[in-house]
């Protein structure tokens, strides 16, 4: 019995051990699951943590860079990370280490901009100091690759970038202004030395060469051609350049510095938010200026100058809403963008309008003056593709500038014709008297004005030109009558008749490639008709000779 009860008290202790362990097992496995639970959630919060500790902390090594190192390429990256860092610390202000960071983040913003504002001064040193200096070059080079940086100053030190773009605007005024100034001046000499003036169809000299088509001078219509005048060629006494040339080569060398300033402008000093993060690499991976958002030119710079540059010109999508059109936001940050164009490019454009001035004034003669009007209506075109809304205000204006005058010219030719093809009338009316040799030049000038006119224009229904030209071909027509009607012999008459008939179809045929046009096929039908008829009456005239005999 003794060893029973032993053994029933030892497994009784046995049991209430094993309870106990078995409790002590289920808070050790509770617990366990707490920790794991406990860790999960912890492992959540890790990464956002970290990020958190990062983003408010500035490393020393950015730090380094702001207080100790010049401005470079190398704060490219640096200044990109330092507005990110404040930028968060100006979210995170309610966060006790964003508070305690705020004064140092501060001092830091105020260094920076000190030491950019510095730097964007030094670099305007160049265009001040030099008019030789290959303004886009620079800013192709430099200042657009540089342009985080400027934009760094317009989000976080709006005074700092103001101060700067006015510095620009002041100092690229004063370069252009100077350099367009001497330019001018050189293409005042050259056109000193122009003797070419306007004389009436009739009266037209034999020095101005009016029988012959000059295609040369024709091309100075288009912007593709001969090169532009440079500026040393005017020290030559020698050197001679018609009229059209001598504009063609201002309105080049304007357009292609106009329209790149604009673009420059346009692009450095337009306001841009911080890239996101996640699209930092797509906008680092693309050359500063794409082939999406620039065009190589040539012909790009300053009267003499023969650098190869870019034009950044705004991207297509740029400043639209959903709906394709100008938001009323971007609307006025294209104006102001314009206005800073035109602080820019006033005073030349003042110059150009005055130069433009003295070549019309006292005008110049019908061709060279059409060859004008088609050449601005070309660079107009170009600075429409070019997007420089302000330029293609300027030249929309000198083209309506240059049309009246052109209609004056036409207006005296065909007073001209008149004067010397109508009858006097009264007892002490004077004379106009006509030589065969007047006549006959006359006709040859016609001809040469009719054919320039043609090459001269690309729309077969323009009724500024074909109009003029329908006016002088009447009062031709009257001019070759009122010259013949003194010869008493009506075979006589009608043979000179179809000579100088002759002649007009002669010079309308020379360009045998203009024959295909609709008003050069008409005019040759309406002098062919005439000399048809004259000659019909001089067989005529022969038969009753013969039928006589």
């Amino acid at each position: 019995m003794n060893l029973l009860d032993s053994l029933e008290s030892f497994l009784s202790s046995f049991q209430r051990d094993l309870s106990s362990v078995s409790g002590q097992i289920s808070e050790l496995q509770e617990r366990s699951r707490e920790i794991d639970r406990r860790l999960k959630s912890r492992r959540r919060i890790e990464k956002p943590l970290s990020k958190l500790v990062s983003e408010l902390t500035i490393p020393p090594a950015l730090i380094l860079t702001i207080l100790d190192v010049e401005v470079g390429e190398s704060w490219i990256p640096v200044i990109d990370d330092f507005e990110r860092r404040l930028d968060t610390l100006e979210v995170r202000a309610r966060v006790k280490a964003a508070r305690d960071l705020a004064d140092i983040s501060e001092g830091l913003r105020i260094v920076a901009a000190t030491k950019l504002r510095a730097f964007f001064l030094a670099l305007l040193r160049p265009i001040k100091d030099s008019v030789t200096t290959n303004v886009q070059v620079l800013q192709s080079s430099v200042y657009l690759k540089y342009r985080p940086l400027f934009s760094f100053l317009q989000r976080k030190a709006e005074p700092v970038a103001k101060e700067i773009q006015d510095s620009y605007i002041a100092a690229a005024r004063t370069y252009y202004e100077t350099a367009f100034r001497r330019y001018i001046r050189s293409l005042g000499w050259l056109r000193s030395k122009v003797t070419e003036k306007f004389e009436a169809l009739v009266t037209l000299s034999v020095q101005q060469d009016s029988s012959r088509l000059d295609h040369e001078r024709l091309a100075y219509a288009k912007i593709d051609g001969p090169s532009v005048i440079l500026a040393y060629m005017a020290d030559d006494k020698t050197h001679k350049e018609p009229l059209e040339a001598i504009l063609r080569s201002l309105f080049l060398v304007l357009m292609d510095n106009a329209t790149a300033e604009y673009s420059f402008i346009t692009i450095f000093f337009s306001f841009q938010p911080l890239t996101p993060v996640g699209d930092q690499e797509n906008v680092s991976s693309a050359p500063l200026l794409s082939p999406d958002r620039g065009v190589v030119d040539d012909r790009k710079s300053i009267a003499g100058s023969e650098a190869r540059t870019e034009i950044a010109g705004p991207s297509p999508s740029a400043g639209r809403n959903g709906s394709g059109g100008l938001t009323d936001t971007d609307k006025n940050t294209r104006n102001e963008l314009a206005n800073l164009w035109k602080k820019v490019f006033d005073p030349v454009l003042q110059y150009t309008k005055a130069f433009l001035v003295s070549i019309v004034e006292p005008p110049p003669p019908a061709i060279p003056l059409l060859t004008m009007v088609r050449l601005t209506e070309a660079v107009l075109a170009e600075v429409q593709k070019r997007q420089c809304s302000p330029l293609e205000t300027f030249f929309f204006t000198m083209r309506l500038e240059l049309w009246p005058v052109f209609q004056r010219v036409m207006t005296e030719h065909c007073d001209s014709l008149k004067k010397v093809a109508e009858k006097p009338s009264g007892y002490f009316a004077k004379t106009n008297p006509t030589t065969d040799a007047m006549v006959s030049n006359t006709c040859k000038s016609y001809t040469v004005m009719f054919q320039s006119f043609v090459l001269l224009t690309s729309e077969v229904e323009e009724t500024m030109i074909f109009s003029n030209l329908f006016r002088l071909q009447q009062e031709l027509g009257k001019l070759i009558l009122r010259h013949t009607e003194s010869i008493t012999d009506p075979t006589a008459r009608a043979t000179k008749r179809s000579a100088i008939y002759e002649i007009l179809l002669q010079g309308l045929i020379k360009g045998s490639h203009l024959t295909q046009h609709p008003k050069v096929q008409m005019e040759l039908d309406y002098w062919t008709e005439k000399e048809r008829s004259a000659r019909q009456i001089i067989l005529s005239a022969g038969q009753r000779s013969k039928v006589r005999q």
